[in-house]
C-alpha cells in the first residue's frame, strides 16, 4: 500500500480525529474488512491510520447508492422532500454521472471557507455581504443548471448568483446571444465573476471589442476546469481585476483557492489532502478525505487529479497539474501532465485556447483559436521547440489553426487528449 507524505498543516488533527472515527462507526461503505485496522495501528495518530485504509473511487460512490452512504433503512426522496440534503451530479467528463448527497447549506458554506484563503477575496466579502456573482460555465457541469427549455432570467437566478449562459458550444455563441449575457451582466451589477476559463475568456474578448464595461468588478474566480496561462491573460487584460484559480469538484467540494500572492492554498476546514505515488519531479495523485460533508464522507477518495507539493513544511501551497488520464507520455514513457505542456505558452501572445491531441502513438496535431492577431511566426516557432522538448525526441508535431473547438459532453474542454 502507498503511504503518502504527511501534509502537516491540512488540517488540525482533532478535525480528521473526528471524521474518521465518525465515518468509519456510522458510514456502511466502510464497514468492510479492509477498513478494520489491526491492533497497533488502531493506537496510531489519525494521520497514520489513514494511511492503513483502502483508496475509493467513483465506482465505491455509485455501487450501492445511497443505501452506502445511507444505510438500508434511509429514504432519500423523504430526505430531500424534507429539504435537509441536495442531489447532485458529476459532470461526467472522465467517468459515468455520478450522484453525490450533501446538506442544503453544506456547499455555499464550505465554498466560502475556500475563497477566504485569500485575503483580498474575504475583505471583499466582509465588506459585501450580499455580493452578487455572475457565473459563465457550461449549463450541465456538474448538475447545476440544465436547461431542457430557453429559461427565463429569473429562472436563471439563484440568490445571488445570476447564470447568463445558455449553451456548452461558446465558440458558437452568436453575436445576439452575447449581448443579451453582456446586458444581464451589466445589470446584475456584480462583485465577482464565476467562470469556466474557456466561456469567460469568449465573453471577456466579446466585450472587448465592443467596450463592454463592468464598474462594480472586482475579481474573476476561475473554476470549472484547468484554467491556462492564455486563458488567464486576457481575462485579465479584458477586465483589469485580479483573478483567482479556485479547485475543488462536485464530490469534495473546493479544496484549493489562489492566495493573494498567486499560491494554491489548502481550504483547512473542508479537507485532508494526500498526495501519492509521486514521480520522479515531486507530481502525484490526489486523494482526499472530506471533513464536513455528513450525509457523503469521503475517506481516501482519488480524485484522479495529479497535484504537487511546493512551500516548506508547515507552509505549505500547490501547483494543480491537470487530470492524470490527460497527461502524456514521451517516446521514453515519461509523464508530461497538462500544467507542464501548458507552461510552454509563456510569454507567447495570440492564443485564445488550444487542445493537444495524439493522433497516432508519438503523432501530436495542437489546434489553437487565435486571440487578435494570433501569434507571429517567431511566437510559433518557439512554441514548437518547447512543446518538442517536453514531448520528447521521437514525435511528430503539426500545428493547425482553427475557429472552432468543441467541448466533451459535460461542456468543459480538455486541453489535452493523449491516446489512451
Amino acid at each position: 500500500m502507498t503511504t503518502p507524505e504527511f501534509i502537516p498543516e491540512t488540517t488540525p488533527s482533532f478535525r480528521l480525529e473526528e471524521s474518521l472515527r465518525d465515518s468509519l462507526a456510522r458510514v456502511p461503505l466502510y464497514r468492510q474488512p479492509a477498513y478494520v485496522l489491526r491492533p497497533g495501528v488502531r493506537e496510531l495518530p489519525a494521520e497514520d491510520r489513514l494511511g492503513n485504509l483502502p483508496f475509493i473511487n467513483k465506482g465505491d460512490l455509485r455501487r450501492g447508492f445511497p443505501q452506502n452512504f445511507l444505510g438500508e433503512d434511509a429514504d432519500l426522496d423523504a430526505l430531500v422532500e424534507e429539504n435537509l440534503l441536495e442531489v447532485e451530479r458529476t459532470s461526467g467528463t472522465s467517468e459515468e454521472r455520478t450522484a453525490v448527497l450533501f446538506a442544503r447549506d453544506w456547499w455555499l458554506k464550505q465554498e466560502e471557507a475556500a475563497l477566504r484563503q485569500n485575503r483580498l477575496v474575504a475583505s471583499w466579502l466582509d465588506e459585501f455581504p450580499n455580493a452578487r456573482r455572475v457565473t459563465i460555465n457550461s449549463p450541465v457541469c456538474g448538475g447545476d443548471i440544465s436547461y431542457a427549455t430557453i429559461p427565463t432570467r429569473l429562472e436563471r437566478t439563484v440568490g445571488n448568483n445570476t447564470f447568463v449562459s445558455l449553451s456548452r458550444f461558446p465558440f458558437l455563441w452568436d453575436e445576439a446571444e452575447l449581448r443579451r449575457m453582456a446586458a444581464e451582466a451589466q445589470e446584475w451589477r456584480p462583485l465577482f465573476l464565476d467562470v469556466d476559463p474557456v466561456y469567460g475568456v469568449l465573453f471577456a474578448q466579446f466585450c472587448e471589442r465592443l467596450g463592454i464595461r463592468l464598474p462594480s468588478l472586482r475579481f474573476i474566480i476561475s473554476s470549472y476546469e484547468f484554467e491556462s496561462m492564455v486563458h488567464r491573460r486576457i481575462l485579465e487584460r479584458v477586465f483589469n481585476v485580479p483573478v483567482f484559480n479556485l479547485y475543488g469538484s462536485t464530490e469534495t467540494g473546493h479544496l484549493l483557492m489562489e492566495n493573494e500572492r498567486g499560491e494554491m492554498a489548502a481550504s483547512l476546514d473542508t479537507a485532508f489532502l494526500e498526495i501519492v505515488e509521486l514521480d520522479a519531479v515531486g507530481v502525484g495523485e490526489l486523494a482526499v478525505t472530506t471533513l464536513t460533508n455528513h450525509y457523503m464522507p469521503l475517506i481516501r477518495y482519488r480524485i484522479g487529479d495529479l497535484v504537487e507539493r511546493r512551500g516548506q513544511p508547515f507552509s505549505q501551497t500547490y501547483a494543480v497539474h491537470g487530470r492524470a488520464r490527460d497527461a502524456a507520455l514521451t517516446s521514453d514513457g515519461a509523464r508530461v501532465t497538462t500544467l507542464q505542456i501548458d507552461e510552454c505558452f509563456t510569454a507567447l501572445s495570440g492564443f485564445t485556447h488550444y487542445q493537444l491531441v495524439e493522433q497516432a502513438r508519438g503523432e501530436w496535431r495542437l489546434r489553437f483559436v487565435i486571440d487578435g492577431n494570433g501569434p507571429n511566426a517567431t511566437e510559433l516557432a518557439e512554441l514548437r521547440r518547447r512543446l518538442g522538448g517536453k514531448l520528447g525526441g521521437k514525435h511528430k508535431l503539426t500545428l493547425e489553426q482553427t475557429d472552432l473547438l468543441m467541448p466533451e459532453a459535460s461542456g468543459k474542454f480538455l486541453l489535452g487528449y493523449p491516446l489512451r
